[in-house]
C-alpha cells in the first residue's frame, strides 16, 4: 500500500489554521408571530442595542387551506432566539408558536426562549370535575416537546403551573407596573379587594406593599362565566377600593364585585387586570358598571378605545425587555418582582 505523507510549511500551526471558537456571547434575535406584533415591536425597541434594527425577519406563510408554515428569513445558527407570541384566541396563535419553535430548533438556534405574555389555557390547571382535560399541563408538554429551552411569561392564572414544565420558567409579575400607577392615584383610604377567593394571594402581596387592608368578594358560580351569588368579606364603607385580578374575560365578575362594593358603601372602585381577554359583552359590562376605570396590560391586543373609555392600557414591554436582557447576560431577574421593592426595605 502506498503511503501518503502530509507535508506542512515551516512554522505552520494548527492553531492558526483552525482558530478557536470565539468566546463572545451568542447574539440575541427577537422574532414574533401574529398574536401581538405591536407589543413585540415595543419589546425589541426597549431592548435596543445589538438588535440591528429591531425584530428579526420571519414570514408566517399560510396555504390556501389555512395550514401554517413559519420561515426564518435570516440565519439564527447558534443565536439566542426569543419568540414573542401569546397564546390567546384564536388557536392559530398557539400553533404558530409551536411551529416557530420547531423551525428555530431545526435551524440550529443555540437557545430558544418562548416569550408568552399571556399563557392561554392556564385556567385549566386541575381536574375540577370528572372527565376534563388539564389544558395548561398539555400546553407545557407541547412547548417542551417542540423544542423550547425556556419560557418567559407573566401572571399565570395559578403560579404552580410553573411546575408543569420540565424547563426553566421565568414568571414575571405585573405588580411592578401597576404599583407606580396606584401610588400616583394618591387614594386616601386605600383598600384592596380580591374579586374571588382564587386571587387572594395575589392581592395580599400588593396590599402588604402598601400596608393596606384587603377584602374578599366570595362568589359562587352556576357555570363558567355565570355568577349565581357573591358576598363581601371585610369592611369597605368610605374606602377607595382597588380590585386586582389576573384575567378579565367577560368582566362579569369585576362588574358584579364593583356594584356590590358600592352597595356596601365604598367611595370609589377601580380594577387592575393583567390580561384583557375581553370576550362576550366585556366592553359593555365595563362601561355599564360603577367602575371608575379598568387598567390592563398590553399582553393581549384590544380594539382602540374611544375618548372617555374606562379602559386604560399600560405596556409591559420594558419589563419583558429587561427580563430578556438579564436572561441573555445570565443575570438575576429577582429585581423585577414586587418583593424586591417593598416599602421601607
Amino acid at each position: 500500500m502506498k503511503k501518503i505523507r502530509l507535508v506542512l510549511p515551516k512554522n505552520h500551526s494548527f492553531a492558526t489554521s483552525f482558530p478557536l471558537v470565539s468566546s463572545m456571547q451568542p447574539s440575541v434575535k427577537i422574532f414574533t408571530g401574529n398574536s401581538n406584533p405591536a407589543l413585540a415591536e415595543k419589546i425589541a425597541k426597549k431592548y435596543g442595542k445589538g438588535l440591528n434594527g429591531g425584530l428579526g425577519k420571519v414570514k408566517i406563510q399560510k396555504f390556501s387551506d389555512g395550514e401554517i408554515q413559519p420561515v426564518f428569513l435570516e440565519s439564527i445558527r447558534g443565536d439566542y432566539v426569543f419568540l414573542i407570541q401569546g397564546t390567546s384566541a384564536p388557536s392559530d396563535n398557539l400553533l404558530e408558536l409551536l411551529l416557530m419553535i420547531d423551525a428555530a430548533k431545526r435551524a440550529s438556534a443555540g437557545y430558544i426562549t418562548a416569550v408568552i405574555p399571556y399563557f392561554g389555557y392556564a385556567r385549566q390547571d386541575r381536574k375540577d370535575k370528572p372527565r376534563v382535560a388539564i389544558g395548561s399541563k398539555l400546553m407545557a408538554n407541547l412547548l417542551t416537546s417542540a423544542g423550547a429551552n425556556r419560557v418567559i411569561t407573566m401572571d399565570l392564572h395559578a403560579p404552580q403551573i410553573q411546575g408543569f414544565f420540565d424547563i426553566p420558567v421565568d414568571h414575571l409579575d405585573s405588580s411592578a407596573i401597576f404599583i407606580p400607577y396606584i401610588e400616583n392615584l394618591r387614594l386616601e383610604n386605600l383598600t384592596f379587594a380580591s374579586p374571588d377567593v382564587g386571587s387572594t394571594n395575589r392581592v395580599r402581596e400588593v396590599a402588604s406593599y402598601f400596608n393596606a387592608e384587603m377584602v374578599i368578594c366570595d362568589k359562587h358560580r352556576k357555570r363558567a362565566n355565570e355568577i349565581a351569588s357573591m358576598v363581601v368579606i371585610g369592611e369597605v364603607k368610605d374606602r377607595d377600593i382597588v380590585l386586582i385580578d389576573d384575567i378579565c374575560d367577560t368582566a362579569g365578575t369585576l362588574s358584579k364585585a364593583a356594584n356590590l362594593l358600592k352597595e356596601k358603601g365604598a367611595r370609589s372602585v377601580r380594577a387592575f387586570c393583567t390580561h384583557p381577554v375581553f370576550s362576550g359583552n366585556a366592553y359593555e359590562n365595563i362601561m355599564n358598571s360603577v367602575l371608575e376605570e379598568v387598567v390592563v396590560c398590553d399582553t393581549i391586543p384590544i380594539k382602540p378605545q374611544a375618548p372617555g373609555s374606562k379602559i386604560k392600557v399600560i405596556s409591559v414591554a420594558e419589563l419583558f425587555a429587561v427580563a430578556i436582557r438579564n436572561m441573555h447576560e445570565n443575570k438575576s431577574i429577582t429585581s423585577l418582582f414586587i418583593h424586591s421593592h417593598r416599602r421601607g426595605e
